[in-house]
């Protein structure tokens, strides 16, 4: 008995090995920049970002783990972390005593605020500045229609 292998034609391949690459590399480097320039990981900056454009800057953990992608563990484990650099307090739910939130502090403002410049350069030099306006615009839409097949509740953006 034999069995059809599926592949890809060259192109495809290509395409696909290309974003691998990507996908592999672009978070060390970003995580790289973060730790040397700011102490903090791409993932602690994300949280915190995310922190920062909630009401209050106050999420519970569960929120946050689905808008992160990550494991209530996870998010439990980076906020106890924050939380010993005063950068988030962690309290509990007035409205559901069961439920833990974070709240981003103003030293943990103030961080971001002085990461973000530095970051920013940094997703321009390896990816922003590396393409022409019409690349930026391909990007743009390569990576809306995956976003939907891989985000199809629209947790990470906007729904559209």
């Amino acid at each position: 008995m034999t069995y059809a292998v599926p592949r890809m034609t060259p192109e495809e391949g290509e395409a696909w090995l290309g974003l691998l690459r990507v996908c592999n590399l672009l978070p060390s480097e970003l995580d790289a920049q973060l730790s040397r320039d700011s102490g903090m990981t791409h993932y602690e900056f994300g949280l915190m970002s995310y922190l920062r454009a909630m009401p209050e800057s106050t999420a519970s953990m569960t929120e946050i783990a689905e808008a992160t992608n990550a494991t209530l563990p996870r998010v439990s484990h980076v906020c106890r972390r924050l939380k010993g650099r005063g950068l988030v307090e962690k309290s509990i739910s007035p409205a559901d005593r069961r439920v833990s939130r974070a709240t981003l502090t103003a030293a943990g403002r103030r961080e971001l605020i002085r990461a973000t410049p530095r970051h920013i350069a940094t997703a321009r030099r390896l990816v922003i500045d590396a393409l022409s306006p019409e690349d930026l615009a391909h990007l743009s839409r390569i990576t809306a229609i995956l976003g939907k097949n891989l985000d199809p509740l629209h947790r990470f953006g906007p729904r559209g």
